[in-house]
């Protein structure tokens, strides 16, 4: 059996997210399916991360095991972005790799981004891949609460009710906050992040950054350890799982 990397882009709008379930379109089944069909075998992928539904992707990073050796990547990829492409899904590049490789397990970082569009006039060429905020923002007292969020704590106030972890400590390595135009992106570094862990986090930094809560109000949430305690998570379109580092 040979072993193989897919990085892979996608638009995340119409699908249920990354991970196959029994109901709905997934990134992860749609591109099984074309596989197995390329490859006559059947084919399962295992990706870095489980996105939400609605989240983007722009290097996301899976692996998958085949009987065949894929001698011409060149043609690989052109064939199989052929069969891809009216579902707003490209593979980027593909990596042959040593057995001992996983999509997940061997992955050192995660870096993912969120963008928010702070204007008055609604988006029509980003509709779908931003968070528009109309109130303005202030990127000073932002920065200064994403600095707060860095470091090694307990985020269980910011992550989803259903997910699964069974360790709620985190270790951010960074959040940088640039205001480009009208556009504000926060980027974000971590080995791992819980599930909505961002988007919770990107949600209260929006109330701080707004005025709605003041720093103090802000740190409570993270010290409460309580999703009670949480803004509304930022919505997903404004999400994109940027890198995954090996």
């Amino acid at each position: 059996m040979f072993r193989y990397q897919l990085l892979i882009e996608y638009e995340g709008t119409k699908f249920i997210g990354w991970q196959s379930q029994p109901k709905g379109i997934s990134v992860q089944s749609t591109i099984e399916k074309k596989l197995s069909k390329f490859l006559k075998e059947k084919i399962k992928l295992t990706g870095a991360g489980r996105t939400d539904k609605g989240v983007h992707a722009i290097s996301q990073s899976s692996h998958f095991d085949t009987k065949k050796l894929i001698n011409n990547k060149f043609k690989f990829l052109n064939s199989l972005n052929f069969f891809l492409k009216k579902n707003q899904i490209s593979i980027i590049d593909i990596k042959k790799r040593k057995n001992d490789f996983h999509a997940r397990y061997s992955a050192k970082k995660r870096i993912y981004k969120y963008i928010i569009l702070n204007r008055s006039s609604r988006p029509s060429l980003e509709l779908g891949r931003v968070w528009f905020v109309i109130k303005d923002l202030d990127i000073k007292i932002l920065k200064i609460g994403a600095k707060i969020l860095e470091g090694t704590h307990d985020f269980s106030a910011y992550r989803s009710s259903k997910c699964s972890a069974k360790n709620p400590i985190r270790k951010i390595d960074y959040i940088k906050v640039k205001k480009m135009n009208e556009s504000i992106v926060i980027k974000l570094q971590s080995k791992s992040f819980l599930q909505q862990q961002v988007r919770g986090m990107v949600g209260c930094l929006k109330y701080l950054a707004e005025g709605k809560w003041d720093i103090k109000n802000f740190k409570n949430v993270l010290k409460s350890k309580k999703r009670s305690s949480c803004a509304p998570p930022a919505p997903p379109e404004g999400l994109y799982l940027e890198k995954v580092i090996y």
